[in-house]
């Protein structure tokens, strides 16, 4: 299991992800990512989602069309973790290579 972030750490693993806010009730991470179109979006997923195979840490997300949310949080910890940080990474990697 993953060791959840004290407030402190999350703060400063945080600094590094400018497009993901906090969910400080939740002690999760949310970001809405925008698409040209359905496609696009769903490509996004499909890499998130091995990325996420590969970790064993799975997002909770929902799409519209050319819209994707993810929230990030790891429940048997409790809150933030590692495991968030770096899945947030894997998916913001992912949009800049398809939202080019």
């Amino acid at each position: 299991m993953a060791t959840r972030y004290t407030p402190e750490q999350a703060a400063q693993q945080l600094a590094a992800l400018p497009n993901w806010t906090h969910q400080p009730q939740r002690d999760a991470i949310e970001r809405h990512f925008v698409f040209a179109d359905f496609v696009q979006a769903f490509g996004f997923m499909t890499q998130v989602a091995l990325a996420a195979e590969r970790l064993g840490h799975h997002p909770e997300w929902r799409n519209v069309y050319d819209r994707v949310d993810i929230v990030l949080t790891t429940h048997d910890a409790g809150g933030l973790t590692p495991l968030d940080i770096e899945l947030a990474g894997c998916a913001d990697a992912a949009y800049l290579a398809l939202a080019r």
